[in-house]
């Protein structure tokens, strides 16, 4: 029988490579600590070149994935197989996040040309480690042979592909069909986003509000066969809208039709959907309930940068 213990998270961690009790109290300089131990063992690693790569992520996307766990990681050009170290603080490292301090941190870098490998890994560590009480008993061993002990009986298996449910935003900006339209345009200004799904008080996607919804509301259609909008060149219509809208409900205004998929399509499968559907934004159900959505701009991100 084959041997599937290869596709396990500990079996890419060299005990030489783990750090229990990490000195570093901030976020960079446990990324250097860990470094430094990586390019002690690890032949021909740009350590310069690789911190280069996790700060500038770290500005981009959080590297927090769950309460307690740090996960800066990169994809370099010049390495041909994942590297890791792994790292401990019971006191705690400050990672800049709302979840708090992080007292596991697992510092990954992946070959640049392997753009699933990462996110497999990262799937992997956030369920599994995630759980309550893991993270706790991770950061209490003292010694880095216990610890990878424990993390070969721990489930920890790499998905066999990336799918919806790993790369999901969980918590949009999400309205209700009775909210009025004076929420939902206070919602896209304040949080600068293109489109909102609509749901209900069980979870059911209704459908999804976007910014040209409110612009179609506030110029109606025969108005656009005109060539000469200088009529209205004070936005008339935009200010009969704005009056009527504590009185205007979503429900009245957005679309029901859109892009949905299970949390378990594979990652893959959105790309198609984005291109063929001129997509921008995907909706995900796990058994048919709202779970979160993919946007187009960190779908991409993701699968080429970080």
């Amino acid at each position: 029988m084959e041997d599937s213990s290869a596709d396990r998270f500990h079996n890419y961690v060299a005990e030489g490579n783990v750090i229990c009790g990490i000195t570093s109290k901030q976020s960079e300089s446990a990324i250097d600590e860990l470094l430094r131990l990586l390019a002690k063992n690890t032949t021909c690693l740009d350590s310069k070149s690789a911190k280069d790569a996790l700060l500038e992520r770290e500005k981009v996307m959080p590297t927090m994935v769950s309460p307690g766990l740090a996960v800066p990681h990169a994809r370099l050009p010049d390495i041909k197989q994942i590297i890791v170290a792994l790292g401990t603080s019971e006191q705690g490292i400050d990672f800049k996040s709302a979840m708090g301090p992080a007292h596991v941190v697992a510092l990954i870098l992946t070959p640049k040309d392997d753009p699933g490998m990462h996110l497999q890994i990262l799937a992997a560590l956030a369920r599994d480690l995630s759980e309550p009480g893991t993270i706790k008993r991770i950061a209490s061993f003292k010694k880095s042979a216990e610890l990878l002990r424990f993390l070969s009986g721990y489930e920890s298996e790499l998905p066999d592909f990336v799918s919806a449910k790993n790369i999901l935003n969980p918590k949009p900006v999400m309205l209700r069909e009775a909210d009025t339209l004076e929420t939902a345009i206070k919602a896209f200004a304040t949080n600068r986003v293109l489109d909102i799904p609509v749901v209900d008080e069980e979870m059911d996607v209704l459908g999804v509000l976007s910014l040209e919804d409110i612009l179609r509301l506030s110029l109606p259609e025969h108005l656009l066969w005109l060539e000469d909008l200088s009529p209205i060149l004070h936005f008339q219509p935009f200010a009969d809208m704005l009056r009527n809208d504590r009185d205007t409900k979503v429900a009245d205004c957005m679309r029901e039709d859109f892009i949905k998929v299970e949390e378990d399509v594979p990652a893959v499968q959105l790309a198609k959907l984005f291109l063929i559907n001129n997509a921008r934004r995907i909706i995900v159900t796990r058994n048919g309930k709202f779970a979160g959505v993919v946007d187009i701009q960190d779908f991409t991100t993701q699968l080429f940068w970080v």
